[in-house]
């Protein structure tokens, strides 16, 4: 131990203190905001680690020697690189509570090297129980009144308990990496971190995320609608700070960019509102003027060179602004973009409704309104409740078209859907099922029998084509219209014959099993024999339906494609002018 000893007052001696800069990004904006000062030991030595060689300082009653040291070098390389973002300096609790804690040396430093206090933010961490709480309390208000900012580190800890938060209110909280790691695959890290941002909102606080070191972590704590973050995802600790964020970084899992012609009439446009925004840097006072003067004002979204960067709306805003007696004059001077609770979605005016409905239900947040943009520019607002209307309207025109015995849709939406795809010129088949011998089945075991195998094939077809790979059509009666989508689209129909082919034997009595089919009039009162049902299907491939310009063309295809496939005995399936049977 001696050693180590020795190893530390050689540092603090000569002061070989290495520096790191990790960059802390604002998810709202896109940029990096601020830089966290990391101290290290010399690269070959024991006391490299920062957590070390804090520790051992604390140990040997150092603490405060090492803090000093580490500030003034802290300083002196921020001015040095001339770094305009702000800088979280860590201050330890235990030495930044002592009675003879000289608060002016880190202003003299400031002052020795040109920099604003306003530049700085006070970061609060502690390396040893304290139970002095409430000088804590006062001494950090001090910084306060200096005019640093204060955020509060390790919210895991007791000195950073939701009591001390809601008194000395910090500009920031910092919660810890460990809630921060595997938080996708967490749902109780993903709990906690979203019960600390419902918190921080009403506090007016950022929240740093720290410690993502994954895609997958980014795009949760971004759902979550937490403003920062830090982590290697976006950057690493280095001797020279990053000046700027990979904007591929910040791409959000979102269907932006996909248009889904099976699910889609209007586009989120056409509830666009556009509401005159202001910039995130208005101050509060003016924007409670501006709600003052405008009573139908409800929602007020701020957009910074042309991008949506928050929505604040009235009541809640009113509610926080007015929760402490001096609201308005505590906070009337700064910007609105400290009443920003959570970074806004933001919405591509060409999405369908469909697809922004889903989108909305997934991303585990509770937003009311959302920001709409043309040409990635802010174009309006759309809400939570024109959502739910349009998508109210369509589901009621839907059931007016849906066939009422396997509620799939019917010819309508299906040649609107066909109709949109050409539009779109997306690569698509379209395959036209029919039973052969069904209706003496019907006469023979009766329509309740019928309709069975009608919903088993029905059941069949949506098994074998889920959404992504296409829509599923009844037509009427035992006609099914399927829109395919996939490349193996052949392979699929050949699937579906297979397993009509093994499902039928069940809806038949064993003597007709044994007999191969039953006996039953035909059209003209004639008693004839007729085989098991069977399915047919006329398909007309991709390069067929690109030549169509409606689908008055492809339904005509379809059907000579149909007529073709009942020619062959048994279940079969005919490609305009290839066949497969079975």
């Amino acid at each position: 131990m001696q050693n180590i000893k020795e190893e530390l007052i050689s540092i603090l001696t000569n002061k070989k203190v290495n520096l790191y800069i990790q960059p802390i990004v604002s998810l709202t904006y896109k940029n990096i905001i601020g830089y966290e000062a990391i101290i290290r030991g010399p690269s070959d030595s024991p006391l490299h680690s920062n957590t070390k060689l804090f520790s051992i300082a604390n140990h040997f009653n150092l603490l405060k020697k090492l803090e000093l040291i580490t500030q003034e070098s802290i300083i002196h390389r921020y001015a040095s690189l001339g770094i305009r973002e702000k800088l979280f300096i860590s201050v330890n609790v235990s030495t930044f509570i002592e009675a003879d804690f000289e608060q002016s040396m880190l202003l003299n430093f400031l002052e020795e090297f040109g920099i604003a206090p306003s530049s700085i933010v006070i970061e609060l961490k502690e390396y040893q129980p304290t139970d002095n709480s409430d000088l804590m309390l006062r001494t950090a208000l001090q910084y306060r009144d200096m005019g640093f900012e204060i955020a509060l580190n390790d919210l895991d800890t007791s000195y950073s308990g939701l009591k001390f938060w809601s008194e000395i209110l910090p500009e920031y909280i910092k919660i810890n990496n460990h809630f921060v790691e595997g938080i996708a695959e967490d749902p109780i890290k993903f709990k906690f971190i979203s019960s600390i941002q419902n918190i921080a909102s009403s506090l007016h606080c950022n929240v740093i995320a720290t410690g993502v070191e994954t895609e997958e972590e980014f795009r949760t704590i971004e759902k979550l609608g937490i403003t920062h973050a830090q982590g290697n995802y976006f950057g690493r600790p280095a001797l020279f700070p990053l000046k700027h964020i990979d904007s591929q970084l910040f791409v959000s899992e979102n269907p932006n960019n996909d248009y889904d012609p099976f699910n889609s009439t209007k586009p989120i446009s056409s509830i666009c509102n556009f509401i005159q925004p202001v910039s995130s840097e208005m101050p509060i006072s003016e924007v409670m003027l501006l709600f003052q003067q405008n009573s139908s004002l409800t929602i007020l979204p701020l957009v910074d060179n042309h991008t949506g960067t928050g929505i604040i709306f009235r009541e809640l805003f009113i509610s926080k602004l007015f929760s402490t007696r001096y609201g308005l004059e505590l906070h009337g001077k700064k910007p609105i973009r400290h009443f920003i609770d959570k970074t806004p979605l933001s919405i591509d005016a060409n999405i369908s409704i469909q697809a922004v409905s889903k989108q909305l239900t997934s991303t585990m947040r509770n937003d009311t309104a959302f920001i709409i943009t043309h040409n990635n520019k802010y174009a309006g607002i759309g809400t939570i409740m024109d959502v739910l209307e349009e998508i109210t309207h369509l589901q009621i025109k839907y059931a007016r078209h849906a066939n009422p015995l396997t509620l799939l849709p019917g010819s309508v939406p299906i040649n609107e859907c066909i109709n949109r795809s050409l539009e779109k010129r997306i690569s698509f088949s379209v395959a036209y099922f029919d039973l052969d011998n069904f209706k003496p089945f019907n006469d023979i075991y009766g329509y309740s029998a019928g309709d069975e195998i009608i919903k088993a094939l029905g059941n069949i077809l949506i098994e074998c084509v889920p959404i992504e790979n296409g829509q599923v059509g009844h037509i009427g009666g035992d006609d099914f219209i399927v829109i395919l989508t996939c490349e193996d689209w052949y392979h699929c129909c050949e699937v579906i014959l297979e397993k009509f082919k093994n499902i039928i034997s069940k809806h038949y009595k064993e003597d007709d099993l044994k007999a191969g089919g039953i006996h039953a009039e035909s059209r003209y009162g004639e008693k004839r024999f007729y085989p098991l049902i069977s399915l047919s299907i006329g398909v007309v491939d991709p390069s067929s339906t690109a030549k169509c310009k409606s689908y008055v063309d492809i339904a005509d295809l379809a059907a000579k494609a149909k007529k073709q496939s009942k020619k062959i005995e048994g279940n079969s399936l005919y490609v305009n002018e290839s066949l497969y049977t079975s």
